[in-house]
């Protein structure tokens, strides 16, 4: 009992101290970025970007101790200038630094505009090719997807999002909505599911984490030429989340079944 007291107590520790490093290096950085975001590429200043994301996944396996680990990498383009959108299973923050991080091209997230109102970290990420929508304006944000995934996506972007459109807690599936499969209909190209077990080291909504290992699953390329959106997302959403039960099996031993979780994670 003392022991696992005196665990959390240390995961507590150790989820602050790494919540402060990257409250302390995250001001620094957008600062850099912000400089030199007249005088480098696009390309270039999303990477410097990115390095931010790098140091906190390597900060959160000294402090933290979550380590990745990649399933199906062979499933990405062998080419990575062609084009392909990634729909990912979204339970926390971690997805979001680590897939910019492990990903060997640069990813265009959408995301509400609400975000760039964050000091120094929303001012840098107004400064990258992303695509950040007005979600009380549901056409035109659509309308916005499509036109600037298109071109995105012709420069050897891949875009990247979250088909249940907010993180759901470990074990929960949120409806899937069928945005991501709009955007590659409408492009005519394929998407990659992800499964991701962030939820077991990083909770949503929580400061402490716990120790442990983070699978990315990475699906075979699914084609959207000439598809049905809603038929294409149904598909998606079938994969993610039989390969969730797969990675993390004991998040879906729930005796009060999967509709509880469901509609939990809806109204979270």
């Amino acid at each position: 009992m003392r022991a696992g007291t005196r665990g959390r107590g240390m995961n507590a520790l150790r989820s602050w101290a790494h919540l402060l490093f990257m409250g302390v290096t995250v001001v620094p950085w957008a600062l850099v970025a912000l400089l030199v975001s007249p005088w480098v590429t696009s390309q270039r200043l999303y990477w410097i970007c990115i390095g931010w994301a790098k140091l906190q996944i390597k900060a959160a396996q000294w402090l933290l101790g979550i380590r990745n680990q990649i399933i199906g990498w062979e499933h990405l383009p062998a080419d990575p200038q062609t084009p392909v959108i990634l729909l990912a299973k979204h339970q926390s923050t971690w997805e979001t630094l680590a897939l910019p991080a492990l990903m060997p091209r640069p990813l265009a997230f959408v995301f509400k505009r609400e975000l760039l109102y964050i000091p120094f970290f929303g001012w840098a990420l107004g400064r990258l090719d992303m695509i950040h929508i007005d979600r009380a304006k549901r056409a035109q944000a659509f309308q916005k997807v499509v036109e600037q995934g298109r071109a995105l996506l012709a420069r050897g972007v891949w875009v990247i999002m979250f088909p249940e459109g907010t993180r759901v807690p470990r074990g929960a599936k949120g409806p899937y909505k069928t945005g991501g499969a709009r955007l590659a209909v409408a492009t005519g190209v394929p998407v990659i599911p992800i499964a991701v077990t962030s939820g077991r080291c990083w909770p949503r909504r929580a400061i402490v984490k716990r120790p442990g290992t983070v699978v990315f699953s990475i699906g075979r390329p699914i084609p959207s030429a000439g598809r049905d959106p809603d038929e294409l997302m149904r598909e998606v959403e079938q994969w993610i989340e039989a390969e969730m039960r797969r990675l993390d099996p004991e998040a879906y031993r729930d005796p009060a079944g999967s509709d509880e979780r469901t509609s939990t994670a809806a109204a979270g």
